[in-house]
């Protein structure tokens, strides 16, 4: 007798074992960047957040990157349900969301967007233009530079003289090159680039304060161009139906370590900005300077440039310019928030 009941208590633990582990919930997600880029790396020091603190509850199952869905494609991906996640560039769903140029106009990171109020905003628009949860924007913060092979020139007023440059461009910042730059871009994916520039396709291309030693473009890239511009637009999105389908509690899980990644990866990657810049400084990369003046306009032509494209792409929506001055507000300090 007493052999059949632990038998039997033995075979009800089973059953709640297998009833807990039934319980915790899967998503499947994608990333942009090869596995070896600092960018990914990021992300799947999230994805080990998660599944340490959400044991038992949520799991992220990491497919790949660009080799197993191209990175243009991956909203549509996450959007369509094919995948649950991804971590990937808002410059790449503009047309369903023109509001991502925020991201990329922001003088601040995902910290200020955050206590703003901005982040929740955007994610709402998320959901109703796109049908994706807008999880967090991660790695914010990090601004761009134009990188060149041979010495930049400059114009009468001080300004870049991009004429004759074969110049690199992505979503990014393609309404900067081509309206104040008057470059004319070749569009190109990141995988790409390294083999572009050994093969003189390109002279010149845009790209983050950090990451280069990785991608190796340093080994053809000369001169830096100053100042910076932009910020990085790097966020997760979920498909909204996924998302849905999630316990309150996997949920849960998922938006605080969303939220503790976007504090600690704005405030790392800020630190590895300076350091990289000096790398590839002391390994003989020169900063090119544009004068004040210059700078200014410089600076001050990219986030117009992003803004007005923002402007016209959310006039063509139902809902027009609904939000635009509360997302310009919200996700830059009062400094140069226009």
């Amino acid at each position: 007798m007493k052999k059949h009941i632990l038998a039997v208590t033995a075979s009800v633990s089973l059953l709640f074992a297998a009833g807990a582990m039934a319980e915790e919930q899967e998503i499947k997600a994608v990333h942009a960047f090869p596995t070896s880029l600092i960018y990914t790396q990021s992300f799947l020091s999230f994805v080990d957040k998660v599944n340490e603190k959400g044991e038992g509850v949520i799991r992220i199952k990491v497919l790949g990157g660009p080799e197993v869905i191209g990175l243009p494609q991956q909203p549509d991906a996450a959007r369509n349900g094919v995948v649950d996640m991804a971590y990937t560039a808002a410059s790449f769903y503009a047309g369903r969301v023109p509001e991502r140029d925020v991201l990329i106009s922001s003088n601040s990171n995902a910290i200020h967007a955050r206590e703003s109020g901005g982040m929740d905003l955007l994610n709402e628009i998320h959901q109703e233009k796109m049908g994706v949860y807008y999880l967090g924007w991660f790695d914010s913060g990090v601004k761009y530079n134009l990188y060149t092979i041979n010495e930049p020139k400059l114009k009468d007023d001080g300004g870049l003289d991009m004429s004759g440059i074969r110049l690199r461009s992505n979503p990014v910042y393609d309404a900067f090159f081509t309206d104040y730059l008057e470059a004319q871009p070749i569009s190109l994916p990141t995988t790409d680039v390294y083999s572009a520039l050994e093969r003189s396709v390109v002279d010149a291309t845009g790209w983050t304060q950090i990451g280069m030693n990785d991608l190796n473009w340093d080994k053809f890239l000369n001169y830096r161009i100053d100042p910076a511009f932009y910020s990085t637009d790097m966020g997760v999105i979920v498909n909204l139906d996924s998302w849905n389908k999630l316990s309150t509690e996997a949920q849960e899980i998922l938006q605080s370590v969303a939220i503790e990644h976007e504090r600690s990866s704005a405030e790392s990657f800020a630190e590895l900005s300076g350091e990289q810049q000096a790398e590839l400084e002391e390994n003989g990369m020169t900063p090119f300077v544009l004068e004040e003046g210059a700078a200014t306009r410089y600076q001050e032509a990219a986030q117009e440039a992003s803004l007005a494209r923002m402007r016209e792409r959310m006039e063509q929506h139902p809902d027009g310019l609904a939000h635009y001055d509360e997302l310009v507000e919200k996700f830059n300090t009062p400094a140069s928030a226009d």
